[in-house]
């Protein structure tokens, strides 16, 4: 009993649910149903029975909720063991040669790509802008854009 109740404060600090929280939580919601059945019969009040179906809905909730935290906790592992396996399996690969193919990518330049990557194309070309004041286009760079619009202040504060 000692150890239960250690653990049962220890679990207090440990975050996610325990089976030593989880079987406090059940003793708890089954006293408080015998509580309210007893009161059920002295009292003969609907209201015992509502709150028995409020207490009842609660403690389920919470049983599901634990369940479904321990679903994703198990999937959560296996998803890390599979991506250490993955990344093993990668250093090892790795290690060896790889073999290097050529791809067309925009416009038909060659681009030597590795044979696991996915090679996607190219849907749009980029345009240029024109400056509706001077017709000129300007260049794709966002630095000269920058320079551009701090000349023009410079210009205003002339």
């Amino acid at each position: 009993m000692a150890s239960f109740v250690t653990d049962l404060w220890e679990s207090i600090f440990t975050p996610g649910t325990t089976p030593t929280l989880l079987v406090a939580t059940n003793a708890t919601f089954a006293c408080l149903q015998l509580v309210l059945l007893l009161l059920l019969v002295g009292t003969y009040s609907i209201h015992f029975v509502i709150l028995s179906f409020l207490c009842g809905g609660l403690w389920w909730a919470i049983n599901w909720f634990a369940a479904e935290l321990k679903v994703a906790q198990a999937k959560e592992a296996r998803d890390k063991a599979r991506s250490e396996q993955r990344a093993a399996a990668q250093s090892s690969d790795e290690s060896e040669e790889t073999e290097v193919e050529t791809a067309f990518i925009a416009k038909g330049k060659p681009t030597a790509v590795a044979k696991d990557v996915e090679v996607i194309e190219q849907t749009a070309d980029l345009k240029l802008r024109t400056e509706p004041s001077s017709g000129t286009k300007s260049s794709a760079s966002t630095e000269d854009e920058w320079e551009k619009v701090s000349e023009n202040e410079n210009e205003k504060d002339k």
